[in-house]
């Protein structure tokens, strides 16, 4: 799969949101979004679940959140995060 990155960490508001949604909107089915951001970007899951994307979450030890996105189920998402 291809992986779209997007780190976020250093973005201020409302960068990391139109970031996602640009990727959103190239994503095919043999792709997926990997963002890192320093918080949950909640207003950006919400947007992808609600087109269908299939989401996972997860913030690490240093309180950064690993994000991915993608059409595949969230099973094999689990297998793409780098953590």
């Amino acid at each position: 799969m291809k992986r779209i990155f997007i780190d976020a960490r250093e973005m201020t508001h409302p960068e990391p949101l139109e970031k996602g949604i640009a990727a959103l909107r190239e994503l095919g089915n043999e792709s997926y979004i990997y963002m890192l951001n320093r918080k949950n970007p909640i207003p950006l899951i919400n947007l992808a679940k609600q087109h269908g994307f299939e989401t996972l979450t997860h913030e690490d030890a240093s309180q950064e959140w690993h994000i991915l996105i993608s059409r595949v189920k969230e099973s094999a998402l689990q297998e793409l995060l780098d953590v």
